[in-house]
């Protein structure tokens, strides 16, 4: 039974979780992996507990432009 665990940063929304487990879980159907053995686990860290080039997210991303 495989185990996917996902981190993302705190505020995704419950659709978009939704649609996160139900892709994950596709592609381990497509594999053969039956959908009933398949679990996801989505946990969202606040930016301020994420660490990226020795800053925490919430200030290290500030600096970047959005797309």
């Amino acid at each position: 039974m495989p185990t996917v665990d996902v981190k993302m940063w705190k505020g995704v929304s419950e659709d978009a979780v939704e649609r996160i487990i139900s892709g994950i879980t596709k592609v381990f159907v497509e594999l053969g992996i039956p959908e009933r053995a398949v679990e996801v686990i989505v946990q969202e860290i606040p930016k301020t507990h994420w660490g990226i080039g020795g800053r925490p997210a919430s200030r290290a991303m500030a600096d970047t432009k959005p797309p």
